[in-house]
């Protein structure tokens, strides 16, 4: 049996990826309650170290670790933004909705893990955007999997 495939390998690489985070960042310059978070734009820099993020994070290639400081850096860029749950929960919901238009797999197993890691990964950054967060400083740049659920493969 071949070996499972990274969600990275899954949804087709990086250019899947740049895809899917490009459409959702034009969603978030256009949602008045997320765009004050990023200055009203989302830069070109941010956009390619979030890419390289979910890249890493998603299996590929560890550009986020080797190049742009892994965790700490992370850290740094979510330090006293004061994200409150309603700016939360529409990051991961326009996220989603980006994946839609963005024609990233379809399948409930991928879509699980892409959301799971989105839900994980924006509560951290919540806790860590509060002005007294106790944060943890050091840590690996999360690797996610697919769980309980590979992709089906019938």
């Amino acid at each position: 049996m071949a070996e499972t495939p990274t969600i990275y390998e899954w949804a087709g690489g990086t250019a899947a990826f740049e895809r899917w985070l490009n459409v959702f960042y034009d969603m978030v310059e256009a949602e008045e309650s997320l765009a004050p978070l990023f200055g009203g734009r989302v830069s070109e820099g941010h956009r390619e170290h979030a890419l390289a993020w979910w890249v890493e994070v998603m299996g590929g290639p560890d550009a986020y670790s080797r190049e742009l400081g892994g965790y700490p850096a992370m850290l740094a860029h979510h330090r006293g933004l004061q994200i409150t749950d309603d700016q939360r929960l529409r990051f991961v919901t326009l996220l989603s909705e980006a994946a839609d238009r963005a024609e990233l797999p379809a399948d409930p197993e991928f879509r699980a893990a892409i959301v799971g890691y989105a839900e994980w990964g924006s509560r951290l950054a919540m806790h860590n955007s509060a002005a007294d967060a106790e944060v943890v400083e050091e840590a690996p740049v999360p690797r996610w999997g697919w769980g309980v659920a590979p992709p089906y493969e019938g």
